[in-house]
């Protein structure tokens, strides 16, 4: 056996902990305007730093304190080498005076304290008071503070720090500088951890960071925190699996899983992951959230931007399931699981409500979506509209007349010989896109419009070529090329057809004699956009 000594040992919160302004993560805003102020001697004589925990503000306080009294001089950028740096560090330093409020609350103490101001600083340049969670002094001790910094004396500087300010007078408030301290947000801290580890020689997976940098929620020390339990967890190397384990977290390959499946709209594999994720003592809630996470990354590659952070696997695949999801199922999929976690509670049980969330998301689909994998639709033929119709455009037809009337107006059949083929998802929208150019017995030649090239794979080729050899009772070759086709695909007709259908409403809306006197009699004007076939 071996024993590990824990006086050796310095906990990455304290040993990372920023000694200087350039080693602060995420504080920009804050950093630059203490720093012009130190640089150019025009410092307040109070400074209030508030913010969630962990995210800096005692350090800033303790780095403002070095700025303060090196003894190299007054600036932004203490030499951290002096006695007084090294002292401030450790925390030893005769005129950095450093209270808990939360646990000195009396007003004798506060009293006791400020008394003191008066005197000037026995080593340094300032006497520094730092008082965290000041939020939680008594009233009396807010009077005594209020006094003195109502008249503070040269020599004194006061650095007050808070996670709640809305408890803090306004009496107070008003007598500080304040700033307000932001939450880091993942990509901050994972890149931090990421720097530490490797100036610890620690083996890591990035997925494990991203792991514990959403957990922190925002707070740096809770990451470090995080980070040291974890390299203890897993026995030195920071892996994925491991994390997962130890934050009881869903593992992304789940959540990638979870997403083919919505695609490909298998709802035995969904529920086989349901089951996998009870087996492992995940949490139904969890799992949720992280498939929220996955949907509103797709989305925002699907509208071009960068989804910042991540590892790079994971990135790549969440860029290709970007490109074979619509948006409008994505945030549809979005809505249904920000409604169903929200009833998750309600459920019988948290599985139960899962389950029907993810049953949910296969049944419901955009009506635009659907219209792309029924039938191709073509209007029944309409009579012109007469001038005493109603304001109400009507274009409707049965699914039989729009089998036929698609056969009428194709000039190949092949709008209505996807209908009779074997395929569905994406592989249908694959072959609505396709315009049949030429063909024979033995060979049938297409062009894939090129705005669509994204569909075309092997594999999906492959499917095609058998679902038409399942069609015709014989072997056919194919050949696909991508470009603009010669031919009207499908796809092309249907939104033609959508468009004149778009259009004999609002000529029946423009024709229609009670319109048009609204039109003549108050100067009203058609919308033409709102303007929708029945």
């Amino acid at each position: 056996g071996f024993c590990i000594s824990n006086m050796s040992y310095e906990v990455l919160a304290r040993k990372w902990r920023p000694r200087q302004f350039s080693e602060l993560v995420g504080q920009s805003h804050v950093v630059q305007a203490l720093s012009h102020a130190l640089d150019n001697d025009r410092v307040h004589h109070a400074f209030l730093f508030s913010g969630t925990r962990g995210v800096g503000k005692t350090t800033i306080a303790r780095i403002v304190a070095k700025s303060l009294n090196c003894e190299q001089g007054m600036s932004a950028t203490p030499c951290g080498q002096c006695a007084s740096c090294t002292e401030i560090d450790e925390g030893r330093f005769v005129d950095l005076i450093e209270v808990d409020a939360a646990s000195r609350t009396k007003v004798d103490d506060t009293r006791e304290l400020l008394d003191n101001v008066q005197y000037a600083p026995t080593r340094g340049r300032f006497k520094v008071y730092l008082i965290d969670e000041v939020h939680m002094l008594s009233g009396h001790s807010f009077n005594a503070l209020l006094k003195t910094l109502e008249e503070p004396p040269p020599h004194v500087k006061f650095l007050l720090a808070t996670t709640n300010p809305k408890k803090l007078p306004v009496t107070v408030l008003s007598r500080c500088l304040q700033f307000n301290l932001k939450r880091l947000s993942p990509e901050s801290i994972s890149g931090q951890l990421d720097k530490i580890l490797k100036s610890e020689s620690v083996a890591f997976e990035a997925g494990a960071l991203q792991s514990l940098a959403r957990t922190a929620d925002g707070s740096m020390r809770d990451a470090l925190s995080l980070l040291d339990q974890a390299i203890a967890f897993c026995g030195g190397k920071v892996q994925q699996d491991c994390v997962h384990d130890m934050l009881g977290t869903i593992d992304q390959r789940a959540i990638v899983r979870s997403l083919n499946a919505l695609l490909d709209r298998q709802a035995p594999e969904l529920l086989q992951i349901v089951q996998e994720v009870i087996e492992q003592g995940r949490d139904c809630d969890n799992y949720l959230s992280e498939l929220l996470l996955a949907l509103h990354h797709i989305s925002i590659l699907q509208a071009g931007a960068d989804v910042l952070g991540g590892d790079i696997a994971e990135l790549e695949t969440l860029q290709k399931l970007a490109q074979l999801f619509n948006a409008e199922d994505i945030q549809l999929f979005y809505q249904i699981g920000l409604m169903g976690r929200r009833d998750l509670s309600l459920a019988p049980d948290p599985r139960t409500g899962l389950e029907m969330v993810l049953l949910r998301m296969l049944v419901f689909q955009p009506q635009a979506d659907v219209a792309v994998t029924q039938a191709t639709i073509v209007p029944a033929k309409t009579t012109a509209p007469s001038k005493s119709s109603t304001a109400k455009a009507s274009v409707t037809s049965t699914a039989k007349d729009n089998i036929t009337s698609v056969i009428a107006a194709d000039d190949n059949g092949w709008g209505a010989m996807i209908e009779q083929l074997p395929i569905d998802g994406l592989l249908r929208e694959f072959a609505i896109n396709l315009s049949l150019d030429r063909k024979d017995d033995k060979k049938w030649q297409f062009t894939l419009d090129e705005n669509c090239a994204r569909l075309l794979s092997k594999d999906r080729q492959m499917e095609f070529s058998n679902a038409l050899q399942q069609y015709c009772g014989h072997k056919i070759a194919i050949d696909i090329a991508v470009g603009k086709p010669a031919n009207e695909t499908p796809a092309m007709q249907k939104k033609r057809i959508q468009h004149e259908q778009h259009q004999q409403a609002i000529d029946a809306i423009e024709d229609d004699a009670n319109v048009q006197s609204l039109v003549e009699q108050f100067g009203a004007r058609i919308n033409s956009e709102s303007i929708r076939p029945k």
